[in-house]
């Protein structure tokens, strides 16, 4: 193991030299990682955490053929990806043969914020239109041409919404406009993506592209109601526009049944356009767009050539090669479907027993846990949310948490995630909840007692101290917080897409 610095020091100078926009987890109490290893990744003190939030090192942290693969590529040769090589087009081939026969021509890239970029210039040079409808709560990159059409980031910050890009509902029937016990979710929230396109034409503008992640994931794991997206696409295409799936988070058999997400919508729906990154090279900095003939074509014929210096190139290519033949000898979908269905069970029998568990949904290795104040209300519980992932921190868990308010638990792992590490992680939580709902059981018990004034001090100071880490986020998120009234008429797994 080696330091350059302690971690004191490691502080110290990122403090100083690193922008302070770039935030690191955890950040009243970070950690300092030093290795990993599949699931588990190592602090300085050789500390051993399980790794629930990595999509990035897909089929786990350093696996020895992506090393090898890596190592023996480099030695040999790595270049500008305008010499011609037989890596790319060998990768090129074994990807287009996971997606659907229409989607064949590939563009590399070196991160899916360049892959989205550039599926947006596809889409505009297609049709000659500007306009984009994202969802809200959308997260599609760090790029200029990206925050303008990510709610998630500029909703935030003090940036306006372009006259260009036109946000739709995010299509979650627990927590959204339309809910489980809506007759037809699906219809209804493409309804409104029909509604802004009318609404644009009106007003002389044209579609270019609806852009959308398979399963949004910033946005709070939410998973689109069965028939969402051909309804969405049906309405896009009519209105001369491409449908874009972002599979940058959830791509590379993370569902299980399917290796893209998209999949889960049935053989009928097809997206003009992928974009996809994050677990393409486990690590490696790799992504890439997938399009049609007919777009690249279009794309060609603007006559401005795609430069990419690194985008597809042999090292990357040969990352991008172990990772897939990964995946498909160890099984890990086959791994995701069993491992995320057991993991899915533990979390609703845990959804039984506390309170604050308002929701579990997910697919695969793809997994959310809305908490929430009050059942009746979801109220969100963004302090709570903060609080618990702290407190897995330490207990040697490493989870996130996102969505609008800030109150969903991301579990997202590297795909060799084992049943071992779901019982193990799910344990913690539970410790974690009974304790937290023990403290904010007594705190209102004790609300109510005029007998004991100094008892109800105590127990409302420990628990805004409990509560403490996440004040920020509550502030931040409170003006965009949706009222409804909860009703149980309706399984949510009847509206939700069965795999």
């Amino acid at each position: 193991m080696c330091e350059l610095y302690s971690k004191p020091d490691t502080l110290a100078l990122r403090g100083k030299h690193i922008g302070p926009s770039c935030k690191v987890f955890f950040a009243a109490d970070p950690i300092k990682i030093v290795r990993a290893q599949r699931q588990y990744m190592f602090d300085e003190k050789d500390e051993q955490y399980l790794d629930c939030i990595n999509n990035v090192a897909h089929v786990g942290h350093c696996h020895p053929e992506v090393v090898k693969a890596t190592l023996q590529q480099m030695e040999l040769l790595n270049t500008n990806s305008r010499f011609l090589h037989d890596n790319i087009v060998e990768y090129a081939k074994r990807l287009s043969e996971t997606l659907p026969e229409k989607l064949s021509v590939c563009y590399f890239t070196n991160s899916g914020s360049e892959a989205n970029d550039l599926a947006l210039r596809l889409a505009r040079q297609f049709r000659g239109h500007q306009d984009v409808i994202t969802l809200d709560h959308a997260y599609h990159g760090h790029l200029s041409s990206l925050i303008e059409i990510s709610p998630y980031k500029f909703q935030k910050g003090k940036d306006v919404k372009k006259e260009f890009v036109h946000v739709a509902p995010a299509p979650d029937i627990y927590r959204g406009k339309y809910r489980e016990d809506h007759a037809n979710p699906a219809n209804a929230y493409a309804d409104e993506v029909k509604k802004i396109i009318e609404e644009a034409h009106n007003s002389g503008r044209k579609i270019a592209a609806f852009i959308a992640e398979s399963m949004q994931s910033c946005g709070g794991q939410i998973i689109p109601p069965a028939g969402y997206f051909q309804k969405v696409a049906e309405y896009v295409h009519e209105a001369g526009g491409v449908f874009i799936a972002d599979e940058v988070q959830v791509g590379f058999g993370r569902v299980g049944k399917h290796f893209w997400s998209f999949q889960m919508h049935g053989e009928d729906f097809v997206p003009d356009i992928v974009t996809m990154g994050k677990p393409m090279g486990n690590g490696h900095p790799m992504a890439c767009v997938v399009t049609t003939e007919e777009i690249a074509e279009a794309f060609s014929s603007c006559g401005m050539e795609y430069f990419n210096t690194y985008g597809g190139n042999p090292v990357s290519c040969a990352v991008g090669l172990a990772v897939l033949d990964i995946i498909e000898n160890e099984d890990l979908q086959g791994n995701a479907t069993r491992v995320g269905n057991y993991l899915t069970e533990l979390l609703n029998k845990q959804k039984a027993k506390h309170t604050l568990i308002g929701d579990i949904r997910g697919i695969g290795l793809f997994i959310g846990i809305d908490l929430v104040k009050d059942h009746q209300k979801r109220t969100p519980a963004t302090a709570e949310a903060q609080h618990i992932i702290y407190k897995m921190k330490e207990k040697r868990v490493l989870l996130s948490a996102d969505g609008p308010h800030r109150n969903v638990l991301k579990i997202k792992p590297p795909m060799c995630f084992t049943e071992e590490d779901a019982k193990f992680m799910v344990d913690q939580l539970d410790e974690i909840l009974t304790v937290l709902e023990e403290a904010i059981g007594a705190k209102a018990e004790s609300v109510t007692s005029e007998n004991a004034p100094s008892k109800t001090k105590m127990l409302k100071e420990t628990h805004l101290g409990l509560l403490s880490d996440s004040t920020a986020d509550s502030k931040e998120n409170s003006s965009r917080k949706r009222n409804g009234v909860y009703t149980d008429k309706h399984s949510l797994l009847s509206k939700r897409l069965k795999t």
